[in-house]
């Protein structure tokens, strides 16, 4: 594929097994210029989720991209633990090394208004693995500042596909209904990724032992990674790659088919919660819906293998 122009883009995550592997992904493309990184909770806590963000970036040697502690927990929820599926470290327990740099002091919210406000309109993309709480508060507190957003990436939601957290619900989105929401109905350039083109997207046990026999750090640790949710979670003889997807189509959207959609967010007290319908009174949200799974994972590992 030919190279597409520099984009500055910030990261908003939750590390996170995936996560890992898509900000491993999202370091050694040169498409990206990583300006930041702000965490949010979700698949574990916000102080676990900040370190782990900043051990990813150690395993890469940045040290010019800071890390922003934001959001502990969803805009009126309780968050939800998955420390079966991620492992008490967020990363499956794999090793990584210690962060080169402290996070910087403040919140998410601030330091994206102000990076924002600093950059010009449309030149800096948000790539959301995690909740959307983060750019949910953004959008509320901030409005002039999340409209200069270039363009939000976001991996959540079940569209024609069940849930992974309830019958119709996907975790990302059903950690934080209310902030999704907000998100859709901003009017902001959004794409979202759902279960029904992640799920397409699957490691096997041969991929893992592919990465883990190159001689790339990065390619290494994404190998074990995913060995790791091989260990937690059932599922046959492969395992789906979500949060890669954000940064796959990113760099290459032709190998994804986008629909828009008007999608509402079930913000209701039941397993339902976050499950998402397509509605005449939802928010027109540009949706992927097809994959050319082959073509995005051979894109993936030759990334990450890249000297």
């Amino acid at each position: 594929m030919q190279l597409k122009p520099t984009r500055k883009v910030i990261i908003d995550t939750d590390p996170g097994i995936d996560d890992a592997v898509a900000i491993l992904l999202a370091l050694k493309s040169a498409e990206f210029d990583v300006i930041g990184i702000t965490t949010v909770a979700g698949n574990i806590g916000i102080a676990t989720t900040t370190r782990n963000a900043g051990r990813i970036l150690a395993l890469e040697g940045r040290v010019d991209v800071p890390v922003i502690a934001g959001a502990a927990g969803p805009l009126s929820r309780k968050c939800f633990d998955t420390a079966d599926i991620h492992g008490n470290d967020g990363l499956g327990g794999v090793a990584f090394p210690d962060a080169l740099s402290q996070p910087v002091a403040g919140d998410a919210v601030t330091w994206l208004r102000d990076t924002l406000r600093a950059a010009e309109t449309g030149s800096i993309d948000i790539l959301a693995l995690g909740p959307l709480t983060n750019i949910a508060r953004l959008v509320t507190e901030y409005p002039e500042a999340a409209g200069r957003i270039g363009r939000v990436i976001a991996m959540g939601g079940a569209v024609h596909e069940p849930g992974n957290i309830g019958p119709r619900a996907e975790f990302n989105i059903a950690a934080d209904p209310e902030a999704a929401e907000i998100v859709f109905g901003a009017g902001l350039d959004m794409t979202l990724i759902p279960l029904d083109v992640t799920r397409k997207v699957r490691a096997t046990r041969d991929d893992t032992a592919m990465l883990q026999a190159s001689d790339v750090p990065a390619a290494v640790a994404s190998g074990a990674l995913i060995d790791a949710y091989f260990q937690s979670t059932t599922g046959g003889e492969s395992r789906p790659l979500h949060d890669p997807c954000v940064m796959l189509l990113a760099l290459d959207e032709e190998l994804f088919g986008c629909e828009t959609l008007k999608l509402a967010v079930d913000t209701g007290t039941t397993r339902d919660a976050g499950a998402l319908t397509v509605s005449e009174d939802g928010a027109a949200v540009s949706v992927a819906l097809k994959v050319e799974s082959a073509a995005v994972l051979k894109l993936l590992y030759a990334r990450l293998k890249a000297e």
